[in-house]
């Protein structure tokens, strides 16, 4: 998940605003301290973006936030950008799968305003769900129905094999199921 980066930030404008007797004090123009305005602004919604992934995701984080840095006209360095990692590989069983697609795809949204790649890693955690859902239900399907019943073709396998498994178990029964998407 990673969040983009804030325009550059022009070089630093100091004024010194001198008291007889004593050092002078530097201090930022006007236009300086509007952009470490906009950047320390930045470096909050872009730590609380990353803090949202990091606790939505939590047992799937791979590494924690890493953030791209920006230094300010006053010298300091704020997040501008960030990213967490996350494992988004299956389960050992398709109901592990189903519930770490879940978990993957909470973390990914758990931001107020998710990244086109938080909206990604969702997606393909969208895809994931499925893939677990359709595994589930075929194995669901294929221990229902008696062997005899099954698809005579042996070589059927996957989603051809569910819906074959599908036809002839409610071919007796006169329900109905769509097979189309």
């Amino acid at each position: 998940m990673s969040v983009s980066a804030l325009g550059a930030a022009t070089a630093p404008t100091l004024r010194s605003s001198g008291v007889a007797g004593q050092a002078a004090r530097l201090t930022l123009s006007e236009s300086d301290q509007r952009i470490v305005d906009r950047l320390q602004a930045r470096d909050r919604v872009v730590r609380a973006h990353e803090s949202a992934h990091m606790a939505a995701g939590s047992g799937l984080i791979t590494h924690g936030a890493s953030f791209t840095y920006e230094t300010g006209p006053d010298g300091k360095r704020y997040a501008v950008g960030g990213e967490v990692g996350i494992d988004v590989s299956q389960g050992r069983t398709p109901e592990e799968t189903l519930a770490r697609a879940e978990r993957i795809r909470a973390a990914a949204l758990a931001p107020a305003d998710p990244s086109a790649q938080d909206r990604q890693v969702a997606s393909q955690a969208d895809r994931m769900a499925v893939e677990a859902r359709l595994e589930i239900s075929a194995s669901k399907l294929s221990s229902d129905v008696p062997d005899n019943e099954i698809s005579a073709d042996a070589n059927v396998s996957g989603p051809a094999a569910s819906y074959a498994a599908i036809a002839s178990a409610s071919a007796g029964s006169g329900s109905r199921v769509d097979t189309y998407a």
